[in-house]
């Protein structure tokens, strides 16, 4: 069955001050993100299906059909009885089945579209007759059903089944995949919803995905399960967890937290889902709560690089201004799930610091995570790696999440199948929509086509963004009357940022331009291209007295293939004052510490001395580890020579 009509992306809110574009009414079609896509769909996508077949995870839903599951040891592979890793890997499969939907919806495939239907069928042969569906609980030899809310990821499976759904009804199709979940969901209303079980998963993400499927099929119970899950989370119905409640954010109410905390995509799942159930209720208080939680986070607990995390133990939150370079957690995952939270923010406010965070975030942190190949993957992403570390077979599951170098895949491994469906959805963040305008929150090549109150309008955006900061808007098709453009300023062009024609409109990061737009006409801008020296906030004790460079979006990193072999990167400073652009790219003065010999390294006098000066290049750092083993750093201390060039904060 085919809908009459594509209703929005990822977020389609009832009501919002921005309308997301549906993946029929917005196309990357050229530069680093159309490279980035079209690794998904030519790679990504077949690397995480071969893998999780090789492995067995998607053999479980077979063996769970044919009545052949049990409990097994962990990564037992494709055996005819006993399931294949940990309990939560079904959820890996519908990250994929989601990733899937939204390629189809960016370009049809014949080849894509069987093995989608093929992965869909196999999932729906598992569903029980009362709507149950997950291959570790509930079967002869297996745990009872919701017997381990706070560990067995249940909920959170079927969340992500919720999200593959709404994706394949988002492009266009209510087949078997919505159909499964709506049974499921019926299910799971049956057994949490009022008059049911008063419990929570351990692990958020189905209140996000329960608000989005009554979005997307106008159940209204779905909502209000939501709404029950996001009210009973910090009351105490969770056991006692070793890293302590906070860790599954069960330690007080969503409405009294004041920031995020512990684990960190559960924090930014949870956040997002009381978002959802605050956006479609009207509830004010709620949304004002998450939006502070959001703000101390974002100024407090959050990587240059967008990434967040700094406790590895529980993959949590660390402290106000505990952001360690070199022991920097910045899961994959909490970047993706920072995305889609400050996403929800960017359509209830209209506010553009949150699509300043996206930018930081997609550009920085998440693409950090492929390697240039699209068979490997980084689970965390430090911001210094002091020893080189050994390559990951190739051939086997990684069990640590921390590498010198990208893993195939991991014993807990859903960065990948994350990484694979933000790619492909990753457009329909670009632009937003309204009665009489368009928003433009990304840069880079794309076009857009939606109906305004006064007509169809079609734009074309193009740029070679994030390498340059020249940006161009030509009018393809214009509305009758007048349509205001809205351009997005980003933090870092502020004061800088040239216009081909005064706006109606400039504010601290936007710019709009309201009139009678004629088909033909372009509208150009001009971010600056240079790369520039970022100072930490001196309470972050672990880098102080270094420096960042930055050039337009993107975080650089020093790494030690551009150094000379005999230097260690982790005894060296750099001069900021010194940054510039050469042919090869961004570039500065680099020096190597030579102290002198000790038998211990502490000393009443200033010791060592800036010896040997290389001019050293500079990379994006999301390309980093792409040239083998390699050591790496983003923040950088400052040169005796340089100290002069650092500036006084503002505080």
């Amino acid at each position: 069955m085919m809908l009459s009509a594509k209703q929005g992306g990822p977020v389609h809110p009832s009501a919002s001050v921005w309308r997301p574009l549906g993946a029929g009414e917005i196309q990357i079609t050229g530069g680093l993100w159309e490279q980035k896509q079209r690794l998904n769909a030519d790679t990504i996508l077949g690397h995480c299906e071969s893998w999780m077949e090789r492995i067995g995870w998607t053999g479980n839903f077979d063996r769970a059909a044919a009545g052949t599951i049990a409990t097994g040891p962990a990564g037992t592979g494709p055996a005819s009885t006993g399931h294949s890793g940990i309990e939560f890997v079904d959820s890996e499969v519908y990250k994929l089945l989601e990733a899937m939907a939204w390629e189809l919806g960016r370009e049809h495939s014949a080849d894509l579209e069987r093995r989608y239907r093929a992965l869909a069928g196999r999932v729906a042969a598992a569903q029980q007759p009362d709507g149950y569906l997950h291959t570790s609980f509930g079967r002869p030899g297996q745990p009872p059903r919701y017997s381990s809310l706070e560990s067995g990821h249940e909920l959170y499976c079927f969340g992500h089944l919720f999200q593959a759904a709404v994706a394949r009804l988002r492009t266009g199709h209510d087949d078997l995949l919505p159909q499964v979940a709506r049974r499921l969901a019926d299910h799971v209303y049956a057994q949490f919803g009022p008059g049911g079980r008063v419990g929570v998963c351990g692990h958020p993400e189905i209140e996000m995905a329960l608000v989005e499927l009554a979005r997307a099929t106008g159940e209204e119970r779905y909502l209000e399960l939501a709404r029950l899950f996001i009210e009973r989370r910090g009351t105490g119905t969770l056991a006692i967890h070793p890293f302590g409640q906070e860790y599954f954010q069960d330690d007080m109410p969503v409405r009294q937290a004041t920031t995020m905390r512990g684990h960190a995509v559960r924090a930014l799942y949870l956040a997002s889902g009381a978002l959802d159930v605050a956006a479609e209720t009207g509830d004010a208080g709620l949304l004002a709560a998450v939006r502070e939680q959001w703000a101390n986070s974002v100024a407090r607990r959050t990587y240059l690089t967008g990434g967040v995390g700094s406790h590895h133990q529980d993959e949590a939150f660390g402290d106000d201004f505990e952001l360690p370079a070199d022991r920097a957690y910045a899961e994959t995952c909490a970047g993706i799930a920072s995305v889609m939270l400050s996403w929800r923010l960017l359509l209830a406010t209209g506010e553009d610091k949150y699509s300043d965070l996206i930018e930081r975030t997609l550009l920085n942190n998440v693409l950090a995570s492929p390697r240039a190949d699209g068979r490997a993957f980084y689970y965390t992403n430090t911001l210094h790696q002091r020893t080189p570390g050994p390559q990951p077979d190739q051939h086997q599951l990684s069990q640590r999440a921390e590498s010198g170098l990208r893993a195939p895949w991991f014993e807990v491994s859903c960065c990948p199948t994350n990484v694979a469906r933000t790619l492909a959805s990753a457009g329909l963040y670009f632009a937003t929509a309204s009665d009489d305008g368009i928003q433009l929150h990304q840069y880079g090549d794309y076009q857009l086509s939606t109906t305004l109150a006064t007509g169809t309008v079609t734009l074309r955006v193009s740029s070679a963004y994030p390498d340059s900061g020249a940006v161009s808007v030509t009018v393809i098709e214009a509305p009758a009357g007048e349509m205001t453009l809205r351009l997005r300023v980003p933090a870092w062009a502020r004061g800088s940022a040239a216009l081909s024609e005064n706006p109606t409109t400039r504010a601290p990061g936007y710019a709009e331009i309201r009139r009678v737009f004629l088909a033909g006409e372009s509208v150009a801008v001009r971010f600056p291209d240079g790369a520039r020296a970022t100072y930490p906030d001196p309470r972050v004790d672990s880098v102080r007295g270094t420096f960042a460079v930055e050039q337009g979006p993107l975080v650089l990193a020093l790494e030690s293939p551009d150094l000379p072999p005999e230097w260690d990167l982790n005894q060296i400073t750099a001069d900021p004052g010194s940054i510039g652009i050469s042919p090869d790219g961004a570039a500065l003065d680099v020096y190597r510490l030579t102290p002198a010999p000790q038998a211990w390294p502490y000393h009443q006098e200033r010791h060592g001395s800036e010896g040997e000066r290389v001019r050293a290049r500079l990379i994006p750092y999301h390309q980093w580890a792409n040239r083998g083993p390699a050591t790496m750093r983003v923040w950088l201390p400052i040169a005796a020579r340089g100290a002069a060039a650092q500036p006084l904060p503002d505080h």
